[in-house]
């Protein structure tokens, strides 16, 4: 199993992300981390881990190019069943991968599986997996547990709602998630998510920059994959 973590910069993230992952009780893992051109001196947080995580972590480097090159980069020396991409601000629970591959062992028909998460004081609960809902706004985070045969790949070219695109790519294909309702991770504040808005100001305020940009998005995933 293959632990992908794309990084630029966020050393400090990255080290607490690390050590969530040494306290996994579910330990038959590997971990790339994929530096992605940080000025930060991300492979030093990497070497702090090593002997923590005996040959079970390595770092490649790459021009900077986005988190989308980086996954995929990552993604060409998995090997074995199952892969998860993981933001380096996230901090795993201790039972967040053995949860997750439960759930997946106990589904065989489906690809993958995820949990909720909480992003600071707010609590993303994620809910049962519906094709109908996937189709109509993102709901899934990026980071799930998948089976490496289903994974689709990262599209290079965007720069927002990748798991979004991943999601429908894969369910174009046939292949669903599954639903964990527990808080699995929680997400660094400043990092991903930082730019969340309450529901109600998309609707109130559509002349705001943030959410005219979140629009443009939105519109470019329902052209690619037809939902307009």
């Amino acid at each position: 199993d293959l632990i992908i973590i794309p990084v630029y910069n966020q050393a400090a993230k990255l080290r607490k992300c690390l050590a969530s992952i040494v306290t996994q009780s579910y330990q038959d893992y590997e971990v790339i981390v994929v530096d992605d051109g940080s000025v930060e001196d991300v492979a030093s947080a990497v070497e702090s881990f090593k002997s923590k995580l005996l040959g079970k972590l390595q770092m490649i480097r790459q021009e900077n190019q986005g988190s989308n090159p980086a996954r995929n980069a990552g993604m060409t020396l998995a090997h074995g069943e199952y892969l998860l991409f993981c933001d380096a601000d996230i901090v795993m629970k201790s039972d967040m991968l053995e949860t997750l591959l439960n759930t997946l062992l106990a589904n065989p028909d489906k690809a993958y599986a995820y949990g909720s998460f909480r992003y600071g004081w707010k609590k993303f609960r994620l809910g049962e997996f519906s094709a109908q809902k996937l189709r109509t706004a993102p709901f899934i985070h990026t980071t799930a547990l998948i089976r490496t045969e289903a994974f689709a790949g990262f599209d290079n070219k965007l720069k927002r709602f990748q798991d979004w695109d991943l999601w429908l790519t894969m369910l174009a294909h046939g292949h669903e998630g599954v639903f964990v309702d527990q808080i699995v991770f929680d997400v660094a504040t400043g990092g991903s998510i930082s730019t969340w808005l309450p529901s109600f100001v998309y609707e109130l305020l559509p002349q705001m920059k943030q959410v005219q940009k979140y629009k443009e998005a939105e519109k470019i995933i329902k052209q690619k994959h037809g939902l307009e």
